[in-house]
């Protein structure tokens, strides 16, 4: 039989193997002071493991540095807990530092003894550090990218010593000519020239944060502003430093900037909130011009989000039925007769009350909402225009509604058009559609097409604003149109004697004598007194509507005054 090892065999095999184990440990005892140290332990401090004994192993390792480490410690020599384990920053004592992972475990028996352990991790930290700064920077300037900016303007919401904080949001005027033309390498060279000068100034200023945060855009963070001035006069001082040309590769380059400015409480924004302010701003910047700081209005982003909020419920309002159409009197100016009414839509928000058309019909234009808006507005006018037909007996009245150039193209106006006469029983004749002039003039295949198929029908087609456009007299003659409808900056100009501009008048009688020739009638708009309304009426113009006459009615008060005619 084998021979048993005695306690004391046992104990000096332990030791033996103690002394010579590459990893570094000592052995503490329930006080917290070290027993015994190994020399793996003394060559990573650089200290004789006989000095490491009788001394404190927290103090050692730097476990007692924080109350909760330090507990935990305890409870493991107290044989309460079975492991400790943490990372700290320890230093040799030639003065270099490195990093450790430190275990502490009861190695069991009668005698409370723990087990210390130190793992020398400083090149795996160093290589997960290395790894850490790649990750978080950009390859071409090495600023600091999107991840660590995000990281750093969170951190600085929550700890900003002023309470506030602040953001320059840049981007480079025309990057992508200079990409396109001159290659991607160029454009890299400038991106990093560019970084080098933004961080320079930034650091003189301050040592703000620069950060690339894609393609030509870069971040300058305050951390702790102190007013929208600092900002302002920082943005005014980055674009300064942009203002000398670039020498890129034997290429001479004059680049300029446009920057959103935001400065506000740290305690009344978010990182997402502070960087829509930021891009939103920078838009302005360079929709004001480019070359230039633009510092965040809330009026102006209220309008902005207003807009947005429009434009994205549109078409469900036409669903839901949310507009109406008021209508106003175009009045003959010979007998003051009423000859017909232009239909104008209103829209009734749920929010915002009633919004005239000059709130929602550029963005109706512009997301194609106008398709079904102007179907619903082409139906309801004919249907109401026939009502007043049936009710009212004496001369018929036409209704007038105002067509959009897209309506034409993205629908079949002419279709849209048949269908609201054939359902409503309005005579096509009783039918007049305004297209502004430009739309007009410069109509040619599908919609100089679908304006001759309407006259054709027997719709009436009149030009609106006539006067402030492309004013091709020639080309007028051979477009199928039956009205004008002159702009009212020309009848103001003579709403009384005292001020009678003979330019205004000249100019209209003109266009009126040249309407008639051309065998169309003629409507004054902006029509506000009985001054002007008598000179319309001298000069020969058909037609008057304005406020003179009425303002925009519902469908009952126009009734009302059809009733008279008067």
């Amino acid at each position: 039989m084998p021979h048993a090892l005695t306690e004391s065999e046992v104990l000096r095999d332990y030791q033996a193997a103690f002394r010579i184990a590459t990893l570094p440990m000592a052995l503490v005892g329930r006080s917290g002071q070290i027993l015994s140290a190994n020399p793996a332990l003394g060559s990573l401090l650089g200290v004789a493991p006989d000095e490491l004994t009788g001394r404190s192993a927290d103090a050692v390792t730097g476990i007692g540095i924080d109350d909760r480490t330090q507990g935990s410690y305890h409870a493991v020599l107290a044989g309460q807990r079975e492991l400790l384990h943490c990372t700290r920053r320890l230093k040799h004592t030639d003065g270099h530092a490195l990093w450790a992972d430190i275990t502490v475990a009861p190695t069991g028996g009668r005698h409370t003894v723990a087990l210390l352990t130190v793992a020398d991790i400083s090149e795996r930290r160093e290589l997960k550090e290395r790894l850490r700064h790649i990750q978080m920077h950009d390859p071409i300037t090495r600023l600091p990218n999107r991840r660590l900016f995000f990281e750093r303007l969170t951190n600085a919401l929550a700890d900003s010593a002023t309470g506030r904080i602040g953001l320059c949001y840049l981007g480079l005027d025309g990057f992508k000519a200079v990409n396109d033309t001159l290659g991607h390498r160029i454009g890299d060279q400038l991106l990093s020239a560019a970084a080098q000068r933004l961080t320079e100034c930034a650091t003189g200023a301050g040592g703000h944060l620069v950060a690339r945060l894609g393609g030509d855009e870069f971040a300058v963070l305050v951390e702790s502003s102190t007013s929208t001035e600092q900002l302002t006069v920082l943005a005014g001082a980055l674009l300064a430093a942009l203002q000398h040309p670039f020498d890129l590769a034997g290429q001479r380059l004059a680049v300029s900037a446009s920057i959103g400015v935001v400065e506000r409480e740290c305690a009344t924004t978010t990182p997402t909130d502070l960087m829509q302010a930021a891009d939103t701003t920078l838009y302005w910047a360079k929709a004001d011009g480019k070359a230039r700081w633009t510092l965040f209005d809330p009026e102006r982003n209220a309008h902005r989000m207003t807009r947005q909020s429009l434009s994205s419920t549109l078409r469900r309002a036409v669903e839901r039925g949310e507009f109406i159409l008021e209508y106003q009197p175009i009045v003959g100016l010979a007998d003051d007769l009423v000859r017909g009414a232009e239909a104008l839509v209103r829209w009734r928000h749920p929010q915002f009350g009633v919004l005239g058309p000059d709130r929602f019909i550029g963005l109706a234009e512009e997301n194609g909402a106008i398709v079904p808006l102007g179907r619903w507005v082409l139906h309801e006018a004919c249907r109401q225009a026939r009502r007043w037909q049936l009710e009212h007996p004496g001369p018929p009245l036409f209704v007038s509604v105002n067509v959009a150039v897209r309506q034409v193209w993205d629908s079949d106006l002419v279709n849209d058009v048949a269908c609201a006469l054939r359902e409503s029983g309005l005579p096509s004749g009783l039918l007049q559609l305004e297209l502004t002039e430009s739309d007009v003039m410069g109509s040619a295949g599908r919609p100089l097409q679908a304006l001759q198929a309407l006259s054709d029908m027997g719709v009436r087609i009149a030009i609106d604003d006539f006067g402030t456009g492309y004013s091709n007299l020639a080309y007028l003659s051979r477009l199928p149109v039956r009205a004008l409808k002159l702009d009212g900056t020309f009848v103001r100009g003579f709403r009384t004697a005292r001020h009678l501009n003979p330019a205004d008048e000249t100019i209209v009688t003109s266009l009126v004598q040249l309407a008639h020739k051309l065998g169309l009638t003629v409507t004054a708009e902006c029509v506000e007194g009985a001054a002007q309304a008598e000179r319309l009426r001298r000069i020969g113009c058909d037609t008057g509507q304005g406020w003179h006459y009425a303002r925009p009615l519902s469908p009952d008060h126009l009734a009302a005054m059809l009733a008279g005619r008067r």
